[in-house]
């Protein structure tokens, strides 16, 4: 009885190994570090609250205006060398999102907002921020009217949160922090409201806002 030949193995794609790396142009690495900066900040804040090494919180505190400046490196290196992208776009939103809004609300809750009402402004901190970057994303192409540059913000930028960053900072260097946080703490039902909080509702407003345009420099 006679046997069919074998067939040859079919010919398998060659492994594109860090084929995504290969795609990143040169800004897109220093949008990869102010994500690293914001991830960090998260980190140490989660170590101060187990630590309580005043170190922790600093450290946590300065990764927000080193995240900043690597957000602007970004954007001036795209722009010097014409390589702007949607991937380096999109790359951006998700480092913003964790610098600027995952960050600083980590590390206010490292610093005592804790009631069930802070919870909430600063979920709702981090949900303006998220729905700004997006809103961003889909107008940019028109803010910009065919051309290469957004001419101005729809709402406040989410790396202005460094602002409350600072005030943070502040807090800390001046012990009221915990217990001792400014304007103390109001039992409002069942839960607990920190005055502190009511900052961050006021910044999540102002990225949210569609009235408030702002020139980009």
């Amino acid at each position: 009885m006679a046997t069919s030949p074998t067939r040859p193995a079919a010919p398998q794609a060659a492994p594109r190994h860090f084929s995504m790396i290969r795609d990143f142009q040169l800004a897109d690495f220093f949008t990869l570090a102010n994500a690293a900066c914001g991830v960090a900040s998260v980190l140490l804040a989660m170590r101060y609250l187990l630590s309580r090494d005043v170190s922790d919180f600093w450290w946590a505190a300065a990764m927000a205006p080193a995240a900043l400046v690597f957000d602007v490196l970004d954007g001036r290196i795209a722009r010097w060398r014409r390589q702007s992208s949607v991937l380096g776009r999109e790359l951006d939103s998700l480092a913003d999102v964790i610098s600027f809004g995952i960050g600083p609300a980590t590390l206010a809750f490292a610093a005592g907002l804790q009631g069930g009402w802070d919870a909430v402004a600063l979920i709702y901190f981090v949900c303006c921020g998220v729905s700004r970057l997006a809103r961003y994303n889909v107008t940019a192409e028109t803010l910009s009217g065919g051309g290469d540059k957004v001419k101005y913000f729809e709402g406040t930028p989410i790396p202005t949160s460094v602002a409350l960053t600072g005030v943070l900072a502040l807090a800390m260097g001046q012990g009221a922090v915990g217990d001792a946080l400014w304007g103390g703490a109001w039992q409002l039902g069942p839960w607990v409201l920190h005055p502190l909080a009511l900052l961050f509702v006021l910044s999540g407003t102002l990225m949210a806002s569609k009235t408030l345009r702002i020139p980009k420099l």
